[in-house]
């Protein structure tokens, strides 16, 4: 017999397919680039702000959502592969899933920030690097996409094997918050520690994450103004 319960915080799941439709929009507004690049670059923002709300969020959000539940540590990971694994949340392969994840969107956002295409984009950060140094971190955030994607595949991949295989749906509690578990397994991973979540914790999450984008996007230019390499030659004495 199962019972419901509630596993998935809203803003946990406003995240979670934020996170999925930004990331597809990116990757399509770079491959037909042209005017669309700078979307492009307004969404490495906007998933940015995503990454960092989740950040905090792991820390500071309900139970299910904090990283000290599903962190996948070496003996989670040797449980679950003997099968003594007992959960309700990330299981420790989904966990380890979901850092890769997180690790290589940042990279990739944080390569971003300072990449340029040699015609009409630059990162928002391009003015504190030189161009050489941006030019290898524009190849970074190319090379870096391909682990991506190779990520996300894995992740539909599992999808799919846990609904065909252990006729487990992954997507329906990621969309209600709510999922189906036996009674019997509640029961051992119950606690009287669960913690939902309060709007004060989610209105500091936003500040932090909307800070940082403002800071990136422009506010540490305004605070400390940096000029480019082609104002710094323009503004150095010609030679005789």
């Amino acid at each position: 017999m199962k019972i419901t319960i509630h596993i998935w915080d809203l803003p946990h799941r406003l995240f979670h397919w934020l996170l999925a439709a930004s990331v597809t929009a990116s990757y399509i507004t770079a491959k037909i680039g042209g005017a669309l690049i700078d979307w492009h670059g307004r969404l490495g923002l906007f998933i940015l702000g995503l990454l960092v709300f989740r950040i905090v969020w792991g820390f500071i959000g309900s139970t299910h959502s904090r990283f000290v539940t599903f962190f996948p540590t070496f003996s989670r990971l040797v449980a679950y592969l003997k099968g003594r694994w007992q959960g309700i949340g990330h299981n420790p392969l989904g966990g380890l899933s979901v850092i890769a994840l997180l690790a290589t969107l940042a990279v990739q956002v944080g390569t971003g920030l300072f990449a340029n295409d040699d015609i009409a984009f630059e990162g928002p950060l391009f003015d504190f690097v030189d161009k050489s140094f941006s030019d290898q971190l524009t190849g970074w955030h190319n090379t870096v996409f391909d682990f991506l994607l190779a990520l996300v595949v894995l992740h539909l991949v599992a999808i799919i094997f846990y609904r065909g295989v252990k006729k487990t749906n992954l997507v329906v509690p990621m969309l209600t918050g709510k999922k189906k578990i036996p009674i019997a397994l509640a029961e051992a991973v119950a606690t009287d520690h669960d913690k939902g979540f309060g709007p004060l914790r989610l209105i500091l999450s936003l500040i932090i994450s909307s800070t940082v984008v403002w800071g990136v996007s422009g506010g540490i230019s305004q605070l400390y103004p940096v000029q480019s390499q082609q104002q710094i030659a323009q503004a150095a004495p010609s030679s005789f």
